[in-house]
């Protein structure tokens, strides 16, 4: 098993003091780091405080924070990977990924994604109604972006479309209100087959199979490739503390076996250099049982790293 170096990001994408911002210090006091192995390396990302407004640059949501947190991660999971560590990035939501990517291919040249989580999250900028980053950061990376102005411009593009593989999107139905296609449906602007993609029935008819065939798919193309879970891809009757408040989420998703054994089958494949978790929101989560459950997931999967 290599050197876990674990990252702690407390990000809201909506630019609140509390909700995912919290997440860091509720699943560090749930065990995350003893389910980890208690890593030697242990960094808490320091943030400008949250603006609740969209900035003047990328017209993003917190932008001053989101911008130092991709930075940071940027430069940590770079130092990481070229050292052979292998670096657990968890709070925040998956906007984070711009940096984690962007630290990977820094450090190997190319990268590789494999995304689980139940948006797209390719909605282009001069779609998205309210900014929020967590919308926007797969098209970001390697589909979209050209709008974007300002200090995360040099963050996009750094993923070739051929080394990412979504998995479990249940969001057709939300896409469709702002006429936003799939990305599997891509391949009109990227002049070749679509992205490749399994949504959330698809997954739960074979999920071990469906994370091992999306890991090979992106290692052929990046043998070093980043793991990202979206939390907000279970069932939210199982795993509430997704979301926004009082908001209803997407209705059905994984159950948590089927994440654990997607996540199982994609570790089956040699190469990857990193893991991101996600959307979990502790003032949704009273009693504590889903930072228990991202904590058991993080176990299985520290378990499973060769």
């Amino acid at each position: 098993m290599p050197e876990v170096e674990l990252v702690g990001v407390p990000f809201d994408g909506y630019g609140r003091p509390g909700n995912q911002a919290l997440a860091v210090g509720a699943l560090r006091r749930a065990g995350l780091a003893a389910a980890l192995g208690s890593p030697a390396r242990d960094t808490l990302l320091e943030l400008p405080e949250p603006v609740a407004e969209r900035g003047p640059a990328g017209g993003l949501l917190n932008e001053p924070a989101l911008v130092s947190a991709t930075d940071q991660l940027a430069a940590r999971v770079a130092a990481a990977a070229a050292a052979g560590r292998f670096p657990v990035v968890h709070g925040g939501d998956c906007a984070l990924l711009l940096g984690s990517v962007a630290g990977l291919r820094d450090a190997a040249g190319t990268a590789g994604l494999v995304v689980v989580d139940g948006h797209e999250d390719a909605v282009p900028l001069d779609v998205s109604e309210d900014g929020e980053a967590a919308n926007t950061e797969i098209g970001l990376l390697g589909l979209t972006g050209r709008l974007l102005t300002g200090p995360l411009a040099r963050r996009r593009g750094v993923l070739d479309p051929a080394a990412l593989a979504v998995l479990g999107p249940r969001d057709r139905d939300w896409r469709a209100l702002s006429a936003v296609g799939s990305v599997r449906d891509a391949g009109v602007w990227l002049r070749d087959a679509g992205v490749w993609l399994r949504d959330a029935d698809e997954v739960t008819a074979a999920p071990r199979a469906a994370g091992r065939e999306a890991a090979a798919h992106v290692a052929a193309t990046a043998p070093r490739w980043w793991l990202h879970v979206d939390l907000d891809v279970l069932d939210p009757v199982v795993f509430p503390a997704q979301g926004l408040p009082g908001v209803p989420d997407d209705p059905g998703g994984l159950r948590p076996a089927e994440l654990t054994e997607l996540l199982l089958g994609a570790l089956e494949v040699p190469g990857c250099a990193g893991w991101s978790v996600a959307v979990y929101d502790p003032e949704q989560d009273p009693g504590g049982s889903c930072a228990r459950e991202v904590v058991r997931l993080a176990g299985q999967v520290a378990a499973a790293l060769p």
